[in-house]
């Protein structure tokens, strides 16, 4: 495919899901200025992620760690905002801090000292993944609502670190409103204790309108602006 006609495919993606934003945003009231796309290029190459910053965008996410540290050394020039948004191994995340602005997985007090390690001398923003299924789920990612506060004082004693908020994924198989109910609740208690971390990272291709009902500040977005991942990933 040429990149003239990529472009084109790329930029009628964003266009959708920019209007879905706007869209999602009107119907709750919300400025659609108060919402950050975060376009997740998983498994698609560096040179999507050149068209896509002369697309106007500044913010983009990763799931994989030698995916993200090769795409953001490679796009190095573009000054975009990188976002790991992955899974996250405590034996990776000091590497993981040296090229991500931001880190949406942090999910446990063992992630804290390797990530502030690897910040070194810039800050990193981080986001405490909040689990959204019920105890002993197969599969469960993200740490449970009632330890979030004792991880948030973990993460604003590093150096380093800054804490923003919360991310959280809506269960397989829920309507994804209600699972978001949920994560609106934990988020209200969250900022009473943590007023300044106001970011709430929510909302993925499928999903993204009630995410931003419930307060989403940062969208995940990929296959609905890049398209079906590659099969031979």
């Amino acid at each position: 495919m040429s990149p003239d006609v990529r472009r084109e495919e790329l930029a009628a993606g964003l266009e959708a899901v920019r209007g879905r934003i706007a869209r999602a945003c009107d119907d709750a009231g919300r400025d659609p200025a108060e919402v950050t796309l975060v376009v997740v290029t998983k498994f698609f190459p560096a040179s999507d992620v050149r068209l896509l910053a002369g697309l106007g965008v500044t913010d983009v996410g990763e799931n994989r760690h030698q995916e993200a540290a090769e795409k953001s050394r490679e796009c190095a020039d573009l000054g975009l905002r990188w976002h790991f948004i992955g899974g996250l191994q405590s034996n990776k995340a000091a590497a993981v801090a040296g090229y991500a602005d931001a880190v949406h997985s942090v999910d446990r007090a063992k992630l804290v000292a390797p990530l502030d390690r690897g910040a070194a001398d810039r800050e990193v923003d981080v986001l405490l993944q909040v689990s959204l299924d019920p105890p002993g789920a197969s599969g469960r990612a993200g740490a449970d609502p009632e330890t979030l506060t004792a991880l948030a004082d973990t993460v604003e004693a590093a150096e380093h670190l800054r804490l923003r908020g919360l991310m959280a994924v809506a269960p397989l198989g829920e309507d994804p409103a209600q699972a978001f109910a949920r994560l609106a609740e934990i988020r209200r208690t969250f900022l009473s204790q943590h007023p300044g971390a106001t970011w709430l990272s929510a909302g993925m291709s499928n999903d993204l309108e009630q995410a931003v009902a419930a307060g989403a500040t940062h969208v995940r977005i990929g296959s609905a602006v890049l398209g079906s991942r590659p099969r031979f990933q």
